[in-house]
């Protein structure tokens, strides 16, 4: 005797249930009364679109009118989804209005070309994901909170021409104060990143435009096989807005992505290893490579444009219990920008108080076929916040600044043209010595010269190298 739960399908009626875009790409949606009341997934299923079918986040409650908060029918969807053995879930034309959302494994989110993922102005609506441990001292620790994040999960893809909008000017606090009130309610460290991601495998962000994130746009820690390709990034509504913040990831692989930031447009902390960045262009107002502590090997940059960069494209700061090696930078081209090159070593770094150190190791770096253009910096287009410039950054210049006891190994330098801006006063020339000091550039001063600062540098090789001058300049070479 069959109960209304057993009563056969006939095929009109099943086709009922499925899209147009479900029989057109093969993969079968389902709303949350099918899920509910047939699709009872366990391991090993032997259902043919178990992990195939498309979850939109309206047919579990979403409104997406700009107005109504989305956030739990995103999440019963990407639920639904996992529970299903993974498939898509479907963000479609509109603005929905989202806080914290976790991703789980096996799941993609597709935000279509019309759909926008924008982040609640209520800071009630972000929660930290507490599994994820803190970086920093109790005064700047980096957060662990996002409006998208996951944590230990396998195989998630975000992809699709949408957008996801932080609303990152409703967690901006005052200029002279960021540990006072935003108007999100929050407090420096709790604003919400695009995208963070904990110790996570086969990861992948693609052609989506992420827009005016609250903090680091894209975060990435401890994650292995990462793939971060087309991706649109601009974000200056907030003193750090990152672009990428890589941190002890491996096997990461940047393509074709256009990054406006505010601070590092793509940092590389912690024991990176295994990373190529290619054919993608990155403007900030701080660094754009930016590397710190760990053991950092095995990276190269190739075929980026970098363009209005003031405080330094390749920052390399190497403290105790450090090691940067195997780097290599090739086939840029740097216009408008500052201090294209500063490498620091030194016995104390912060950061290390309290360890045992070890020293740190700097060695085969190399900089090959580069084109650059230096400036006096000037205001960064499109900043919502202020930025004042030191007098380093002003006449600034290579630098490779070891001191003391260490030494930076095997540093090349092959078909490299500089233009510099000139400009500088015999006053300035005679300030012979840089500091000891192993931070950025512009924490020295005036520089002594223009062109390249070298110190303690064992194996400094310079092949088809020009440095120029824009206008005069009464500082010696």
């Amino acid at each position: 005797m069959n109960t209304n739960n057993d009563k056969p399908v006939s095929r009109r009626n099943w086709l009922g249930t499925v899209t147009t875009a479900s029989l057109t790409t093969g993969l079968l949606a389902v709303t949350p009364k099918v899920f509910g009341e047939t699709l009872k997934r366990v391991p090993g299923s032997t259902d043919k679109n178990a992990g195939a079918r498309v979850y939109n986040i309206r047919d579990f409650g979403a409104k997406g009118d700009g107005n109504t908060l989305d956030t739990a029918a995103l999440q019963a969807a990407i639920d639904a989804c996992y529970k299903d053995m993974g498939g898509t879930v479907l963000v479609p034309a509109g603005t929905f209005i989202i806080g914290t959302v976790e991703m789980k494994s096996n799941v993609t989110l597709h935000i279509s070309a019309g759909g926008t993922l924008l982040g609640s102005a209520d800071g009630k609506q972000y929660h930290p994901a507490n599994a994820i441990p803190l970086h920093g001292d109790a005064t700047l620790e980096d957060g662990n909170v996002g409006l998208i994040f996951a944590v230990k999960a396998d195989n998630i893809t975000i992809e699709g021409a949408g957008t996801i909008d932080g609303n990152g000017a409703q967690f901006r606090h005052p200029v002279n104060d960021k540990h006072a009130p935003s108007p999100a309610g929050l407090s420096s460290h709790q604003r919400p990143y695009h995208l963070l991601f904990y110790q996570c495998n086969n990861l992948s962000v693609k052609d989506i435009f992420l827009k005016d994130s609250a903090y680091h746009s894209v975060r990435v820690i401890q994650c292995m096989y990462v793939k971060m390709e087309g991706l649109h990034i601009h974000g200056r509504v907030i003193y750090n807005n990152d672009g990428f913040h890589f941190i002890s990831s491996q096997y990461v692989h940047v393509d074709h992505c256009d990054v406006q930031s505010q601070d590092d447009a793509c940092a590389l902390f912690g024991s990176c290893k295994f990373i190529t960045v290619s054919n993608s262009t990155f403007s900030t107002r701080w660094s754009v490579f930016r590397f710190g502590g760990g053991a950092a090997e095995n990276i190269t940059v190739s075929n980026c444009i970098i363009f209005q960069a003031f405080g330094c494209p390749v920052k390399i700061q190497c403290g105790p219990n450090s090691r940067f090696e195997n780097l290599l930078f090739s086939n840029l081209i740097m216009n408008q920008v500052t201090g294209p090159v500063s490498i620091g070593m030194g016995a104390k770094w912060h950061g290390n108080e309290g360890l045992k150190e070890t020293p740190g190791v700097v060695r085969n770096i190399s900089f090959s076929h580069i084109r650059a253009t230096v400036i006096k910096p000037i205001p960064l287009p499109g900043s919502e916040w202020p930025s004042k410039y030191n007098l380093g950054e002003v006449f600034s210049c290579i630098t490779l600044n070891a001191f003391d006891e260490n030494f930076l190994e095997n540093i090349t330098f092959d078909d490299v043209h500089i233009t510099f801006p000139g400009g500088g006063t015999a006053e300035q020339g005679a300030v012979r010595e840089v500091p000891k000091v192993a931070g950025e550039y512009y924490t020295m001063g005036i520089p002594p010269a223009y062109g390249l600062y070298a110190r303690n540098v064992r194996g400094l090789t310079l092949q088809n190298v020009r440095f120029e001058i824009a206008s005069p300049d009464l500082r010696p070479a």
